[in-house]
This record gives C-alpha cells, structure tokens and sequence, in this order.
C-alpha cells in the first residue's frame, strides 16, 4: 500500500458531532433518572429499608455516570476553547459551597454520610463557577464511595492561592496511585484500570480546569494526599 492509500484514522468531523451529540443525550436522560431517585428518597426515609438502600445505590451511580458525561463534553468541546468558554469572575466563596453542598446533599444523606463545612464566609476570589462546581462535586461523590461516613468540603487562603479540599475519613488513596503522582492526570500515561472502574477521568479534567486559572505567572493546580483532618484521602485544588 503507497503512502497515498494509507488508512485515515482521524475521524470526520460528523462522527464527532454525532458522538457529542449522544454523549449530551445520554446525559440529560441520566439527570432526570437522577432527579426521579432524588424525589424518591426524599419522600421515603429510610428506616432500614433495603429498597432504599438500593435506591441510594443507584443514586450514586447515576450520579457518577452522569459526572462522567459531562467530563467528556467539556474534554470534547476543549474547556477554554470559543466552544467551551472560560468565564472566570469574582465569586462568593460562601455561596460556592452552598452550591456545592446543595448538589451533592441528597446522595449524602442517602447514604448516611455527613458533610463538614469550613471556609472563610466573606471571602471572594475570581474563579470559573461552574467547572469548580464540577470538579467539587465530582471530587465529594468519590469521596462518598470511599469514606466511612465524613466527608469535609474545606476551603481557605493560603497565600496567593485559594485552598480548595476535599476530605473523607476512610483508608486514603493507595500509594500507587500517589506515587504516580502527575502521571495519572496525564492520559498519554495513566493506566485504565477496568477492575475498578477508574479511567482517571475526573482527575485529568480536574487537571485541566486547575490549569486554566492563571495570575501573574502563577497556575491553578490539583493533588491527592493522604491524612488531613479527618485521616482518610484528600483531594486538594489550587487556584491561584
């Protein structure tokens, strides 16, 4: 075969869109599927029922799934490309974990896990809202698989940098996985590990959005650490 004849493997461009489009689909499905579970729980407290014990399962599930989906998106659409616009603007650190708290508490409570808050209640910084919801609440519904039954969402200043920390008191994170270090937020490197479900997904986006919020040189970062103060994984975001 000459060189003119060699096989595209590029894709075409309505591949793409088709595939977006599906994604985008899929994802709307799994919200209201979400929704529906969310009012279901609400309305049915558990006593020791197994049924809703089950239904918190799927909660978690559909939850996971759908923050899956909304990674692709942005990772498809290039977050801070015209398609995927960077809107970074000073924000109410207050009213950021409220947001955070709020989509996150009927999968807490389902699961009888407690959230602890701590953050500085007049504070402001200039950050893009609504990726730093989503790397938050992806990085608490993690945390919910693997915790005991905390989780601390705990945000302060340190320095020229906004500390963003989610905590949980369970085993921590394996030391593979924090020896690997940057390598497994980079997808040229990480490994997909298939028996337990980890592409490194959620860390390479939670990479990418750190990555995006720059100041006078300085850039956004994320880290996964073990200890903190509750003992257990910490997932730990930067912002200058």
């Amino acid at each position: 075969m000459d060189e003119q004849e060699a096989p595209q493997h590029e894709g075409s461009p309505e591949l793409f869109m088709f595939l977006a489009s599906t994604v985008h689909d899929m994802k709307n499905s799994i919200s209201v599927l979400s929704g529906t579970l969310e009012n279901l729980l609400a309305a049915h407290p558990s006593n020791g029922d197994p049924e809703y014990d089950q239904m918190a399962h799927m909660l978690y599930q559909t939850k996971r799934l759908n923050d899956n989906l909304i990674q692709l998106l942005a990772l498809y659409k290039d977050v801070g490309k015209p398609g995927y616009p960077f809107d970074p603007a000073p924000r109410s650190v207050q009213e950021l974990v409220e947001q955070v708290s709020g989509q996150a508490r009927m999968l807490l409570q389902s699961r009888g896990i407690t959230l602890d808050v701590d953050y500085p209640r007049n504070a402001i910084w200039t950050l893009d809202e609504d990726l730093v919801i989503g790397v938050l609440v992806h990085a608490i519904n993690n945390a919910i698989r693997y915790t005991r039954d905390r989780v601390r969402l705990a945000i302060s200043i340190d320095g020229d940098y906004l500390e963003l920390r989610v905590e949980d008191n369970g085993s921590g994170f394996p030391a593979s996985l924090l020896e690997a270090g940057v390598s497994a937020m980079d997808p040229q490197r990480a490994r997909i590990d298939f028996l337990n479900n980890s592409s490194g997904l959620g860390l390479y986006f939670s990479s990418e959005v750190a990555k995006m919020h720059k100041h006078r040189q300085r850039s956004g970062s994320i880290a996964l650490q073990n200890g903190g103060t509750l003992g257990g994984g910490c997932f730990v975001l930067r912002l200058p």
